[in-house]
């Protein structure tokens, strides 16, 4: 009975050293025994650890990544405008020896006060070199990878590493957004304005061609519209002379009438003038006995081409050309193209009397082409 109670206490001071010498390490988590605060053993593997029981002392550290969210901080990028820059870091720990002798008994909360500022400080560093354009950009990967890379280097001495920088928020300071805004819209307009500028020049010399095309095609259609009308006119005023100058005297008959209908024209048309006046010749006398005999009667086209060949059969050639000329003696119709067609002899024109028409102001011409006395 006396080895039996005394064997009970044995055990449960042994079960007590067993269980005070044996620690755990989880999987997420690294060890280190310090032995009177220093460090006589690493267990960076998952599982069971030994160490002198009442005498050896074990600190755990997380070995996960874990992060670092840092107050905003006002930076001032290279073109002097200052920048409200909030940022998140990732960081884990590599050298649990290391970074016991930097944080102490701190533990991780000791570590990311020392880490906050590295971190602060290469954001200020970085982002203080580049414009502030680069650093309000939609791709500020490099930044941040240089972000990194600094705080890295500075950190290395905590026994931790910087895995990752992220700029979580770039604003420029609450009192600075209205004149900034100001600028920026001021920027765009001018910008517009410039392109309204451009395409109102374009539209401008655009405009001026199609006019100046418009011209030139106008003023070419307008001579040559000129020349056609100027070539009939000049055909038709040849044929005009060419039949009035058979009987001046007709035409001149003609052309007072057509002035008694323009003047005499409406209900209540008045004139002064003297009863005996040139105006009014050809309301006294019709002007017959001054008028050109008119040749016999040309018959039709048919008997005429008969007798052309009957005359080519007999072999008479009695046909003539008829000859009328102006008051200059030039033949009618040549300077228009007209061609006469030639008709016999016995049906050409008798030649023409001097005309009888006396132009105004030379007083009432005598009867049978005499002279006035």
């Amino acid at each position: 009975m006396t080895i039996s109670a005394l064997a009970i206490p044995v055990v449960i001071v042994a079960g007590v050293v067993a269980m005070a010498s044996i620690f755990i390490v989880d999987e997420r988590e690294k060890a280190l025994v310090l032995r009177l605060g220093r460090v006589v053993d690493v267990q960076e593997e998952p599982g069971l650890g030994v160490k002198v029981p009442f005498l050896d002392n074990v600190v755990k550290y997380d070995d996960r990544i874990l992060g670092l969210p840092t107050s905003p901080l006002e930076v001032t990028p290279l073109d002097d405008r200052r920048l409200v820059v909030d940022a998140f870091a990732r960081w884990r720990i590599t050298d649990p020896v290391r970074f016991r002798q930097a944080v102490g008994t701190g533990g991780i909360q000791a570590a990311q006060g020392r880490l906050e500022p590295i971190v602060n400080a290469a954001i200020r560093e970085v982002l203080g070199s580049v414009p502030s354009t680069t650093v309000l950009s939609d791709d500020r990967t490099a930044l941040m990878n240089q972000i990194r890379d600094e705080a890295r280097n500075n950190s290395a001495g905590l026994g931790v590493e910087i895995i990752d920088v992220r700029l979580t928020r770039t604003d420029l300071p609450e009192q600075n957004l209205n004149a900034t805004y100001a600028r920026m819209r001021a920027e765009r307009q001018r910008e517009a304005a410039d392109e309204i500028a451009r395409g109102g020049e374009a539209a401008q010399r655009v405009r001026a061609a199609a006019d100046r095309t418009v011209v030139e095609l106008t003023s070419e259609a307008q001579k040559r519209a000129e020349i056609v009308r100027g070539e009939a006119d000049a055909r038709r005023n040849a044929i005009y002379a060419d039949a009035f100058g058979r009987d001046p005297e007709f035409f001149a008959f003609t052309r007072s009438m057509t002035s008694y209908e323009r003047a005499l024209k409406g209900s209540n048309s008045s004139l002064v003038m003297q009863p005996d006046g040139q105006f009014f010749s050809y309301l006294s006398d019709d002007g017959s006995s001054r008028a050109t005999p008119a040749p016999a009667p040309v018959p039709p086209r048919s008997v005429i081409e008969g007798e052309a060949e009957t005359s080519e059969a007999t072999g008479d050639d009695d046909l003539v050309t008829p000859t009328v000329t102006d008051r200059e003696g030039n033949p009618l119709g040549e300077s228009a193209g007209v061609k006469l067609t030639p008709v016999p002899e016995s049906l050409a024109t008798p030649p023409q009397e001097p005309s009888a028409v006396v132009t105004p102001g030379e007083g009432t011409p005598a009867p049978d082409g005499e002279e006035e006395q």
